[in-house]
């Protein structure tokens, strides 16, 4: 379950430079949103396992998230590598793409597996020495 941080052993809080240097790197994630779970907020199907790594906290005071692509089944945690990130512009929220190892991810199924959650968002996607916007089009309401 997520909350937010108030124990005086805190990660550290990372900033885009370091998420970025953790593509590449091997995490732990814990999944709290499984494969085909519901939104606890707002009424959507999560069609990735979605949870977030511990070990640093990210711009919004909770822990770094996580987006697992290529897992078929609800997962409860996960090791893999990270493949790529989503920094939010609107938004003061890292995401980070997380793989099986060995595998790569082109930044077009970056955008088909998360439209679900990312449409509401205006973020730049950085994976595979690549930079690309995704939904620069946004509109709030």
């Amino acid at each position: 379950m997520r909350t937010k941080i108030l124990s005086q052993k805190q990660p550290p809080i990372v900033g885009l430079a370091f998420v970025l240097n953790l593509i590449g790197k091997k995490v732990k994630v814990t999944v709290d949103r499984p494969l085909g779970s519901t939104h606890p907020k707002f009424d959507y199907k999560y069609p990735v396992n979605y949870g977030y790594v511990e070990n640093f906290i990210s711009g919004d005071g909770d822990f770094l998230d996580a987006y697992i692509l290529f897992e078929k089944k609800p997962l409860k945690e996960y090791s893999g590598v990270v493949g790529a990130v989503i920094h939010r512009l609107d938004d003061n929220d890292d995401k980070l793409i997380v793989l099986p190892r060995g595998k790569k991810v082109d930044v077009d199924v970056i955008k088909k597996s998360l439209w679900f959650q990312e449409k509401y968002f205006c973020s730049v996607i950085f994976a595979n020495k690549k930079i690309a916007i995704f939904n620069h089009s946004v509109k709030k309401i």
